[in-house]
């Protein structure tokens, strides 16, 4: 069943967003070359526990993944892209890291993800990200009434499409409010003027993420982290946002972030 979330519920997944926002900046702050994962998600289970908030991740054992998963964030290296395990494992230069959280606060839950580079960044990765970031404010730019749900993900296969990215649709956006996951899965690849219509006070997680050179995803043996088939570098990002009668309203925009611009043609070293 799809609730459609009134204003006053959506100022209160907007307090949750916010503090999902901060955790995430202050990770991208601290991580650093020699920076193990388990030291992070450590700090982040300080940050959760000292604000009240509860971790969506905890616990959580959907069809997929080995047990519950017993961490607060994601935390996927390279070919890895999500549902990263942390682990016994220390940051080094060049490393691309991307991290996933999802809290609830007084019962509304928010998601939000961000790819960084830790250390000395290369081209190709800096590409990649910057791809992720450009269909995440394409996809938030269609999330308006009276759109439908296939002209979001039309709007991110636009953009992976003209960098030569592959898209895997496995996993997706999906809905999102008194639960991580609720009902409404949104591939990252689709028709424009298909699917369900947008309304107003629909709340939705939106999470473009691409392989450089596979659409296929393999597990790790811990049963959690998926990564590239082919071992290529990756990256993740997503936002959680209210479709209003205003218009998209970004509840997890982390303080200083701007809608990023395209990469022109000549700059976007386009893959055919």
């Amino acid at each position: 069943m799809i609730e459609l979330k009134t204003p006053a519920e959506i100022d209160r997944m907007h307090v949750t967003g916010r503090f999902v926002a901060e955790v995430l900046t202050e990770v991208g702050s601290i991580a650093d070359v020699g920076v193990n994962l388990m030291d992070l998600e450590h700090h982040v289970r300080g940050m959760i526990q000292r604000r009240g908030a509860e971790s969506c991740y905890w616990d959580y054992a959907p069809s997929f993944g080995k047990g519950p998963f017993r961490n607060v964030i994601c935390l996927a290296v390279n070919d890895a892209v999500l549902h990263g395990l942390p682990h016994d494992y220390s940051l080094r230069d060049g490393d691309v890291l991307t991290a996933d959280l999802a809290v609830k606060i007084d019962g509304w839950a928010a998601d939000s993800a961000r790819t960084i580079i830790v250390g000395t960044p290369a081209e190709e990765d800096l590409r990649i990200i910057h791809a992720t970031e450009e269909a995440l404010e394409a996809a938030i730019e269609v999330a308006r009434p009276g759109n439908r749900l296939g002209d979001i993900s039309a709007a991110i296969w636009a953009v992976a499409r003209d960098y030569g990215y592959p898209v895997n649709t496995e996993f997706g956006g999906h809905g999102i409010g008194r639960t991580m996951h609720e009902e409404l899965h949104i591939p990252n690849k689709g028709k424009a003027g298909r699917g369900l219509k947008l309304q107003a006070g629909l709340t939705v997680a939106l999470e473009p993420w691409f392989a450089r050179t596979t659409d296929k995803i393999i597990f790790d043996d811990d049963g959690w982290t998926i990564r590239s088939a082919d071992g290529s570098r990756t990256a993740h990002s997503e936002h959680t946002v209210a479709i209003t009668e205003d218009g998209p309203l970004l509840l997890t925009r982390r303080e200083h972030e701007t809608p990023v611009a395209p990469l022109s043609t000549k700059d976007s070293g386009r893959v055919e």
